[in-house]
């Protein structure tokens, strides 16, 4: 069963939006594997004391993606495969990144001291 337990809601941001980044996070550290049951939508929208149309938007973006496979009034399991993984992967990496770019970028750093920075924490990273 896919956990929730870890999840905490974000101001500012839709609670379905959080409900499907919380899912590709899981797929992307592995937590998550093809075939895994979902919670149920009652269940889930009880957990996060959100309305249950809030948790079927976020199931029904999920299966759009093929992320999810759901059958009507039956249970709902996580469908990957390694082309979606890596695509998952590809979209949250680019917008972690992308959120840094734009905060560098206003700052007034420049793209080399940048990159330098993060060889430097990245590195130090590895060492802890």
């Amino acid at each position: 069963m896919v956990s929730f337990e870890s999840f905490v809601q974000t101001d500012g941001v839709p609670i379905y939006v959080q409900i499907i980044r919380h899912i590709k996070q899981a797929i992307v550290a592995g937590t998550v594997c093809d075939g895994d049951e979902m919670p149920s939508r009652r269940v889930l929208s009880a957990l996060l004391g959100v309305n249950p149309n809030t948790v079927q938007k976020a199931y029904r973006m999920l299966e759009e993606e093929g992320l999810i496979t759901s059958h009507s009034g039956a249970k709902s399991y996580i469908s990957l495969t390694e082309e979606k993984m890596e695509a998952v992967r590809a979209e949250l990496m680019a917008g972690v990144v992308r959120t840094l770019v734009d905060a560098v970028r206003n700052m007034g750093v420049s793209r080399e001291e940048a990159l330098t920075l993060v060889g430097k924490l990245w590195d130090e990273e590895v060492q802890a």
